[in-house]
């Protein structure tokens, strides 16, 4: 009778699992588990491991953040007066570079098959003084308030027209302190010549320190020196059913004395000569190589520790007939996993960065492809960084458990 009462209970209890609706696909694999597991074992391994990953990301984005930002910086005043082609004086290293064309190139380019529209732009190097004394090296820069690329572009305050009126200027905000303005009606200097702000921009800056000074036209040549005629490029516009190879070809043709570049080609010139025959770009370069390396120093550091402190564990499981692949697996999991945590943590710092340093001087840029090439860069570096543990593990003889 009691082998009879028991029965069912037993029977319930043998059938019971096999009416557990089944969750091993959700369950996460064991491998996964003990990389988890090694990596959360030692907090302050983890901690260390993961502020390392965190500096060499930020770092890292910070860098290539301003080598972007500086690269649109040099070419700004570039893209915000886009042309066809563009004749400079030969031998023109970059935008604010400037000499001057000798008066005829307009007239000769507008002659030219194939051509729209040809409009001056003066820049020239001027003397600013201050209001309350002082002075500094500005680049001036004049066009055409006609153009439909008349500069400067992104006006919060005033308005392009006013810069028409006689010995008037605009300024970037974030230049007041440089220039000693502060506000719309102050007065200064420029080569001597009284002047008076009219117009303010918002992130129109250059990448040296010499401010950007916006004015008309005719003003750049009074302030600059230059003949009614002279300008330091041609802006050149091409009819739409034109080729622009042809039409260059022509234009270099009828003005030998100068050099007639695509907006590809002179934006190009103007970075690679400041970020790269300058030593500016190096530096950052050199920046971005030490967020690497110390990123990958303190993360190989302390895989081989973790590494280390469970080799018996280890050799247990290559005991039990675990492959050395298994365990290979587990390392590089922590690996990505250490990567991931750093790297969510350290963008999410350099993001911050990124937009406290929005209205000052220093651009930093981070669009979405150097995002995912930072993603790359950082699992990389940790998979790399993990290589010193993976030959200290299958180097391991599964011996040592049967010796302790």
């Amino acid at each position: 009778m009691e082998l009879a009462a028991t029965a069912p209970a037993l029977v319930s209890q043998r059938t019971t699992p096999s009416r557990r609706p089944r969750s091993g696909g959700h369950r996460l694999p064991m491998v996964v588990k003990l990389a988890y597991r090694n990596l959360f074992h030692d907090r302050l391994s983890f901690f260390v491991t993961v502020v390392g990953i965190l500096f060499s990301v930020v770092l890292v984005a910070v860098q290539s953040g301003i080598y972007l930002g500086s690269a649109n910086k040099i070419a700004t005043i570039i893209d915000a007066a886009p042309a066809d082609l563009w004749v400079v004086p030969l031998g023109t290293k970059s935008y604010d570079d400037p000499s001057f064309l000798s008066g005829r190139e307009r007239y000769m380019a507008l002659s030219a098959p194939g051509v729209a529209d040809s409009e001056d732009m003066v820049v020239s190097f001027a003397r600013w003084r201050k209001p309350l004394g002082g002075e500094t090296t500005v680049l001036l820069i004049g066009t055409s308030g006609d153009s439909p690329k008349a500069l400067p572009p992104n006006i919060i305050e005033g308005s392009r027209p006013a810069l028409e009126a006689p010995n008037t200027v605009a300024i970037d905000r974030s230049y007041f302190k440089d220039l000693g303005v502060d506000k719309l009606g102050d007065n200064a200097e420029l080569n001597g010549s009284a002047v008076k702000l009219v117009a303010i921009t918002k992130r129109v800056r250059s990448f040296t320190t010499l401010p950007f000074v916006f004015t008309s036209i005719d003003e750049a040549r009074k302030l600059s020196g230059a003949n009614q005629d002279q300008a330091s490029y041609q802006r050149v516009t091409l009819l739409p059913s034109a080729d622009i190879e042809t039409v260059r070809k022509e234009i270099e043709t009828r003005l030998p004395d100068t050099e007639v570049l695509t907006q590809a080609e002179f934006r190009t010139r103007s970075q690679d000569y400041w970020l790269k025959q300058t030593g500016a770009g190096a530096a950052l370069d050199a920046g971005k190589l030490l967020g690497l390396i110390v990123g990958i120093v303190i993360v190989a550091q302390t895989l081989y520790s973790s590494t280390k402190d469970h080799i018996n564990e280890f050799a247990t499981l290559r005991a039990l007939g675990a492959g050395a692949g298994y365990i290979v697996k587990v390392i590089l999991i922590q690996a990505v996993l250490s990567g991931l945590i750093g790297y969510v943590l350290g963008m999410s710092l350099a993001l911050v960065a990124i937009h406290f340093a929005q209205d000052t001087k220093l651009t930093i840029i981070m669009t979405a492809p150097l995002a995912a090439q930072l993603f790359a860069i950082t699992i990389g570096m940790c998979i790399f960084a993990a290589v010193s543990a993976i030959i200290k593990v299958v180097r391991i003889d599964p011996a040592v458990v049967f010796s302790r």
